[in-house]
């Protein structure tokens, strides 16, 4: 069955260390709305550093008696057993995997996807207009919240996330198909088996090639390396992009991926591409054997 609904996570820290965590807020969204909303205060058994401090204003007094992340994890372990986690860049995920080998435990046995990861293949204008902070991505979207309490932060992740998945018309089960990570007994999160290859091979093409001008995007499993299909593709003309936008002219898709029924998962791009067709976008969908044909 598809996921739907999510529970939107961060954390906050004593100090550098990852393992430290003084504060975890948990946003549960529910058809597309906050449903609930939870800050738990850790101690966590370390040293507050000023900066820290500085950042989210948690102090030591603030903890003392709270729970420890070794009386918290079995409670939220059992709370997020199967959920999805929507969190903003691999820190909070991080921290967690950290805190459960400090203590000795199992992390949360649940699916991960990054928003921030999720928001820089969403929007490619980011890049050059103030990154994909959490701070920045609100502040463009006019989402209010109070930066570094865990729950605030928590929450205007969830709306990041929920935003990409209504302007790119890609669900959210099919992102973390695409990038999301999955935590298994004893292990920290780790990468799902990919639909999508998606190592950067962005490069401009050249000049003198019949495709210049052109802008192409790959998505699938194609039968030759993706390196290849990129040299291949720049030799003839083509700029290469990482990821979709209103820029590229061709999306080359798998063979076997182009045919996939109604009822299967495409890729994000390969979705993304085809609500933009849908709005008017001139952009081409072709096959990879259709690719070589153009470039042969």
């Amino acid at each position: 069955m598809a996921i739907t609904n999510f529970i939107a996570l961060d954390v906050e820290t004593a100090n550098s260390d990852f393992a430290s965590i003084c504060s975890i807020g948990l946003v549960h969204f529910r058809g597309g709305e906050v449903f609930k909303s939870l800050t738990i205060l850790v101690d966590p058994e370390d040293d507050f550093s000023r900066a820290n401090i500085g950042i989210h204003g948690i102090r030591p007094e603030d903890v003392a008696g709270k729970p420890t992340m070794a009386t918290v994890f079995p409670v939220i372990g059992n709370a997020l057993r199967g959920a999805a986690i929507v969190h903003h860049s691999p820190f909070d995920r991080s921290s967690l995997a950290q805190a459960a080998s400090k203590y000795g435990t199992d992390g949360l046995l649940c699916t991960w996807i990054d928003s921030l990861q999720v928001a820089r293949r969403a929007w490619d204008s980011f890049g050059t207009n103030g990154g994909y902070g959490l701070k920045n991505l609100a502040s463009t979207f006019d989402i209010q919240f109070n930066h570094h309490d865990a729950a605030e932060d928590a929450r205007a992740a969830g709306l990041i996330m929920l935003r990409a998945i209504d302007e790119t018309k890609v669900s959210l089960q099919s992102w973390i198909d695409d990038i999301g990570y999955e935590s298994i007994d004893g292990a920290a999160p780790r990468p799902f088996k990919r639909k999508t290859d998606w190592k950067r091979h962005s490069q401009d093409g050249n000049q003198d090639g019949p495709l210049f001008g052109e802008t192409i995007v790959f998505t699938g499993a194609l039968s030759i390396e993706r390196a290849e299909a990129v040299q291949m593709a720049a030799i003839a003309g083509c700029r290469v992009a990482d990821s979709v936008s209103k820029k590229i002219t061709i999306l080359v898709v798998g063979d076997q991926d182009l045919r996939l029924t109604e009822g299967q998962e495409k890729s994000s791009k390969h979705r993304k591409v085809e609500a933009m067709i849908a709005e008017g976008a001139p952009i081409r969908i072709v096959r990879e054997s259709d690719f070589m044909m153009m470039v042969g």
